[in-house]
């Protein structure tokens, strides 16, 4: 999987088309991952204990990875990679070459 934990992404298809936000967590066996404020969802929570009391939590689920792009500098971009000369591996924009 080519994205990471903190990366800028915009969503591409679904209920937040157009939305924007940073990548919280990735989960590459489901091929997915969770942007906050993105696939939203109101969970409503039952009382447990006097400690616990009821309530409803807002919570980000996850959401395909397909259904995400890069925004590098302001812009989408696909990501490649690149060995440098002393044989570390890097990300780079497509769009422009340059390091993410």
């Amino acid at each position: 999987m080519k994205l990471r934990k903190g990366d800028q992404v915009e969503v591409l298809s679904g209920k937040d088309k157009g939305k924007t936000g940073e990548i919280l967590s990735v989960h590459p066996k489901e091929n997915k991952v969770v942007v906050f404020g993105v696939n939203r969802v109101t969970r409503h929570l039952k009382a447990r204990s006097a400690k616990q009391p009821a309530g409803r939590i807002e919570k980000d689920l996850p959401i395909d990875v397909s259904n995400v792009v890069l925004l590098h500098d302001g812009k989408p971009t696909r990501v490649g990679y690149k060995i440098n000369e002393d044989g570390t591996k890097v990300r780079i924009a497509r769009k422009t070459g340059k390091e993410i």
